[in-house]
């Protein structure tokens, strides 16, 4: 290692891990290696210069940015920072998103003016790594999407764009549960300018069922196309449940977390801008609890608890959900005594009011009418880490919104409120306190006459511990750790051959090529 925290004049080292496609696993094998690196000894911290997502954090000195750095950075050990991702997108209605630049929003624009910032973000990408660097010993950066959308690569600042102007050796990770792992990953490699060739050093491939005997012949004719190694074949592994930040990994509709079987059934209503979904999470950790994303009404007719989530935009998701009839759904509950809770863009639409000329610019909607609360859109955004006591538990959150909520009557509820059997609150984060969650479900349990008890005093915190644990174990046991290293100390191998055809022509110089989805440059 070259680096050395604190040491003047040292720079630490970093590397980039890459992907074929979104999901294909760069976010959890960024962290297995902050993990193990860290189990070494050694300072490490994560980095994403740009991050498309809708589930985020808030920072110990307020900032806002993605959960997966701060999923990375625990397994690294460290507290997280703006730094560790410098740019977020939150893709909102309307195929726009808000930009948060080092932790604050400074934007709300489409794809096309996007581009025109990049050139003032590469700065601000460039600047978070290089202090980083100065602080750590490794700095291990994820891409974003896969470096080889040759539409964005001349403003990209993300992937090759970002190893280009920081000399990061680049590992390649496909997911072979797909299908068609090898091709992606030559095909990855070959749309590649020559300069960003140079820097792709080996390929990952990740979530693998079979027998490696038969994934071998394939390995070594991709190393003899490429005149690049496999550096590790990472096991499929259950149970990992770690925190997501592409739509690709979330449960689809109909799909249950945690105990199928269990007597506490939790219906989470699968909105399309859907935010901070890990608010679920620890509700699927608690032993007897089936935590089911539900589109319909009967889904939620048939819940002991519905949790109306988080979602990036409150007026476009509160139409959907008149549209689909689950309004009348959640007015049957209310009437009828049976649990529901709305958090953060959740409890919004359980108002009377909202009045929005921020975020949709809808002016005056009606809201569902559970709660006895007004909410105004503001054109600040609220972001804080919240402290309080709900059921006797003390509980700590933390809150990202730009709507304002104006109580007039029912209970406190965690700087929200309560009437009847509809709960709201503001905060995220709420459900991983683990005294707070069980007096909380066993509530609910008693209200719907739920068999339902705690099992046991479960750590929620322990539970995600013990899965960046296995992440760990993964990279010590299947990657080529050596090699690793000496990425990290030495770069990319000198003499590394060209795989033809390289990138169009036209992709370095003319953006007229035309992307096939709505994107703001590279996904997650």
């Amino acid at each position: 290692m070259t680096g050395g925290a604190g040491q003047a004049g040292r720079t630490g080292d970093a590397l980039l891990v890459a992907g074929t496609t979104s999901d294909a696993g760069k976010s959890v094998l960024t962290a297995g290696i902050c993990r193990f690196l860290a189990r070494q000894g050694v300072r490490v911290a994560p980095f994403k210069a740009q991050n498309m997502s809708l589930n985020s954090w808030v920072t110990a000195d307020g900032a806002e940015i993605g959960r997966a750095q701060v999923m990375q950075a625990a397994a690294a050990g460290i507290e997280p920072e703006a730094a560790m991702n410098p740019v977020l997108l939150k893709p909102g209605a309307g195929h726009r998103s808000q930009v948060v630049l080092r932790g604050r929003p400074v934007a709300e624009t489409g794809a096309l003016g996007y581009r025109e910032l990049k050139g003032r973000l590469l700065t601000e990408v460039l600047a978070s790594l290089a202090d980083l660097r100065s602080r750590f010993d490794v700095v291990v950066c994820e891409g974003a999407g896969s470096p080889a959308e040759i539409n964005l690569r001349a403003n990209d600042i993300a992937n090759m764009g970002l190893a280009r102007a920081a000399g990061l050796p680049t590992i390649i990770v496909g997911d072979i549960d797909r299908g068609g792992v090898f091709a992606a990953m030559y095909g990855t490699l070959a749309l590649l300018e020559p300069a960003d060739q140079a820097l792709v050093a080996g390929f990952v491939v990740n979530k693998f069922r079979g027998e490696r005997a038969l994934l071998e012949p394939g390995l070594d004719m991709l190393r003899g196309l490429t005149g690049r190694p496999v550096l590790g074949v990472l096991p499929w592994q259950d149970g990992l449940d770690l925190d997501v930040e592409d739509s690709l990994g979330l449960p689809a509709p109909g799909e249950t977390r945690g105990d199928p079987a269990g007597p506490l059934r939790v219906a989470a209503v699968r909105l399309p801008y859907l935010s901070n979904f890990t608010d679920l999470d620890a509700l699927a950790a608690e032993p007897g609890v089936a935590v089911r994303y539900a589109d319909r009404p009967e889904d939620l007719d048939a819940a002991d608890l519905v949790v109306l989530p988080g979602t990036r935009s409150t007026v476009a998701d509160l139409g959907w959900l008149r549209r689909r009839g689950l309004h009348d759904a959640l007015a049957r509950r209310a009437a009828s005594g049976r649990p529901v809770l709305g958090v953060c863009g959740g409890y919004q639409m359980l108002a009377e009011t909202i009045v929005d000329e921020v975020e949709s610019g809808a002016g005056a909607v009606d809201g569902l009418g559970l709660l006895p609360v007004t909410v105004r859109f503001a054109a600040d955004k609220t972001l804080g880490r919240p402290v309080g006591v709900a059921y006797g538990q003390p509980v700590r959150g933390y809150e990202i919104h730009h709507g304002v909520a104006t109580v007039h009557g029912g209970e406190p509820f965690l700087d929200g409120c309560r009437a009847g059997a509809v709960w709201g609150t503001t905060w995220h984060g709420a459900f991983e306190n683990d005294g707070f969650r069980r007096a909380f479900l066993t509530d609910v349990a008693a209200r719907t006459g739920s068999p339902w008890q705690p099992r046991g005093e479960i750590s929620f915190a322990a539970v995600r511990e013990r899965r960046l644990d296995a992440l760990g174990d993964l990279v010590a046991d299947h990657l080529d750790t050596g090699a690793l290293r000496a990425l990290l100390a030495d770069g990319p191998p000198a003499g590394l051959p060209f795989v033809p055809p390289g990138a169009p022509q036209a992709a370095g110089s003319a953006e007229h090529l035309s992307s096939s989805r709505p994107t703001l440059g590279s996904r997650p």
